[in-house]
């Protein structure tokens, strides 16, 4: 296993490392850092350049094996933070286990395709592996994946291929899609002779998947979290899929388990989606038809109000765009939590 610790600081910018004074002070090591997940508040869409300004400064910072996975967008509520994934201290088990990893480089014309979909299932089978954990003991996948750009999109027509799409901002769809089918191959959620279909239908989904895209790199960045529970452990994470941006009830569900365990929330990761029928249980939106303000952005705010003011907290991870990742208009949802 890989214990891990989890650590949450404020930042006042996407060039804020301050908090790494911080975790030091709390009795930590630069070393121990596996990934830096962070709400960063740009507009979360391909010309979000918080993330890479985030990424820019924080890389060099951090193990060259460890991962950056910054969401941008902290409309409404939302505050931007930065989440720590620490190896525990002299490897005492936690509770917790998380592995990270990269994928390769994507050429521009695999991004979005099938050939995304099998690279991430092969990293994260492999992640799974190494800590030694049950697909049914991971919560949480989270992923940073490659979107297209325009030079991306002059790339692949120069060389004389056909790119999923010439729009950029579905490049964003389509790869997140592609991450999560992995994601569900992985776990076993669909086969992996079902990926060609499953990228076809367009339908299939992982309930532990977090996938976000970025111009920000040419690779997947990937941590998988696992819920390990030991005697000498206190923390742990439940997961289980939103039906739709209002459902109060699953958040409660999972906050029912924390009371339970006389638990106290650390962290939420949650997925938003504007609904792509046009409608939340029978009452029409307009998310999808505004042209002001895009869907995904729309969508951070429903849901991340309505999370902050379950759990009181709103430095909370919830990224836009939910294909693939929890049910059609849904989204995965994970608490982590420390008991008592």
């Amino acid at each position: 296993m890989a214990p891990v610790e989890i650590l949450k600081y404020a930042i006042s910018s996407p060039a804020d490392t301050s908090p790494l004074e911080k975790i030091q002070t709390a009795g930590h090591d630069v070393s121990q850092i596996l990934a830096v997940v962070g709400k960063t508040e740009g507009n979360g869409c391909v010309n979000d350049f918080s993330r890479t300004l985030a990424s820019a400064v924080w890389e060099p910072r951090i193990p060259s094996d460890a991962v950056t996975i910054f969401s941008g967008g902290t409309e409404g509520v939302l505050s931007p933070h930065i989440t720590f994934f620490l190896q525990s201290r002299a490897n005492v088990e936690t509770g917790l286990s998380a592995s990270v990893g990269h994928t390769r480089t994507f050429a521009p014309h695999e991004i979005g395709t099938d050939v995304q979909a099998q690279q991430v299932a092969v990293t994260v089978s492999e992640l799974i592996r190494q800590i030694n954990a049950d697909p049914e003991q991971v919560q949480l996948v989270l992923i940073k994946c490659p979107l297209l750009t325009s030079d991306k999109l002059q790339d692949i027509r120069a060389q004389g291929k056909v790119p999923i799409t010439a729009d950029t901002y579905e490049s964003m769809a389509r790869s997140r899609y592609a991450s999560a089918i992995g994601i569900a191959t992985a776990l076993g959620e669909i086969h992996a002779d079902d990926i060609s279909k499953a990228m076809t239908d367009g339908d299939k989904w992982s309930a532990k998947a977090s996938c976000s895209s970025g111009a920000e790199l040419d690779n997947c960045h990937i941590l998988v979290l696992a819920s390990t529970p030991s005697r000498e452990g206190n923390l742990q994470a439940v997961s289980r899929p939103m039906a739709d941006a209002m459902d109060a009830a699953s958040v409660l569900s999972l906050l029912d388990q924390v009371k339970k365990d006389d638990g106290e929330v650390l962290q939420v990761f949650a997925k938003a989606e504007a609904d792509p029928s046009g409608s939340v249980r029978g009452w029409r939106h307009t998310m999808n038809t505004d042209s002001d303000i895009h869907s995904t952005r729309h969508a951070r705010a429903a849901v991340g109000g309505l999370i902050a003011g379950l759990v009181s907290d709103a430095q909370i991870y919830v990224s836009g765009g939910a294909e693939g990742q929890g049910p059609s208009g849904g989204g995965s949802l994970c608490l982590v939590y420390r008991t008592n």
